[in-house]
């Protein structure tokens, strides 16, 4: 298995700039595992596409206003951090671009939405600094919304990078399948009788780091905090019980479920750190069904999905997606792999 295994051809114009509107109606390639058969349907067929009691599980958290802009307090230098984690109610992980300002004991003020934030960098933790900031304050209220790197034109409202049923903003990128969500798709499927719960992966931006080597088996992948409620591994616990499907919305959602299953060998409620890896002849636990936007050449969620749905398959659904003129990445369409 190398890295350029998971290669493909994707022609810039397909990276999508704008999300769906309606939301529901982006694209939805169904992909049958057991058929070997890719079908071109949209998201509001889903309720359709899905059976009475399948569980729906998705990742509610919501994306930190993370995004910050700033300057040198010494000489104006401009620099730009995003929010990764607090360390404690002052001190927090960033990215600081550019990098090499972050000397240890530099002050910089931040422009922010309850005004002037100063801070002073502490030192650094892996590829992130640290800063102290001269008070406590709330990330969702302090800066602007971050959208990937591959997005550069959306100017439009920045809850279109929000899922409608995100809770509490501790993300640094949103857990993209779930924006294909309306309130009304989502009444239309607990009326077919489709049952859905939630669980938390709090997104890092390691999502967006490249496989840096040639075996993938060798990339360590970035550590994020996961958490599943009583309520939602009760539900896990009946729908397996009862012969019922696990639909997993996203790949954070199969990251989650199935780190728990390997962790304490069933679904239990849990908090803690999952740095998780999935690739092809990983064995799925937890997971029956999964619903994914189309992801990166070479990265580890494209690596998840060839494990899930099987790597022929896969590679060649990437290529129908490339025909048939799919839009890619975080506001683009979706696939549904039965």
């Amino acid at each position: 298995m190398r890295t350029d295994d998971f290669a493909y051809d994707l022609p810039d114009e397909l990276i999508a700039q704008e999300p769906a509107e309606p939301r529901d109606s982006a694209r939805l390639m169904v992909v049958d595992r057991a058929a070997g058969t890719i079908v071109h349907r949209v998201v509001r067929d889903l309720p359709e596409l899905l059976r009475p009691g399948d569980l729906l599980v998705v990742n509610d958290t919501r994306v930190m206003a993370a995004r910050l802009f700033g300057r040198r307090e010494d000489t104006g230098g401009q620099v730009e951090i995003l929010l990764v984690r607090p360390l404690t109610d002052t001190r927090w992980e960033v990215l600081m671009k550019p990098a090499r300002r972050a000397a240890e004991g530099r002050r910089f003020v931040f422009d922010s939405h309850e005004g002037a934030l100063a801070a002073v960098c502490a030192g650094r933790s892996g590829e992130a600094v640290v800063l102290e900031f001269e008070r406590p304050f709330d990330p969702a209220r302090v800066g602007e919304v971050p959208l990937p790197p591959y997005i550069r034109s959306f100017r439009g409202d920045p809850e279109r990078y929000q899922t409608v049923y995100a809770r509490e903003a501790k993300s640094a990128a949103a857990p993209t399948a779930g924006l294909h969500f309306t309130p009304e798709l989502l009444e239309r499927l607990r009326e077919r009788g489709i049952e859905r719960t939630a669980v938390t992966l709090e997104v890092g931006p390691g999502t967006f780091k490249p496989v840096n080597v040639d075996d993938p088996r060798e990339f360590d992948l970035h550590a994020e905090h996961v958490t599943v409620p009583e309520e939602a591994a009760a539900a896990i616990q009946r729908a397996r019980a009862e012969g019922r499907r696990v639909v997993a919305i996203g790949t954070t959602v199969v990251r989650t479920l199935e780190h728990v299953a390997r962790e304490c060998g069933e679904i239990r409620a849990y908090a803690g750190w999952t740095s998780l890896k999935i690739l092809p002849g990983d064995a799925f636990l937890a997971v029956d069904v999964l619903m994914t936007n189309f992801h990166l050449p070479r990265s580890t969620l494209l690596m998840l999905v060839c494990a899930f749905a099987g790597y022929d398959l896969v590679m060649e659904a990437y290529r129908t997606a490339v025909r048939e003129r799919y839009r890619f990445y975080s506001f683009g369409d979706a696939m549904l792999i039965l």
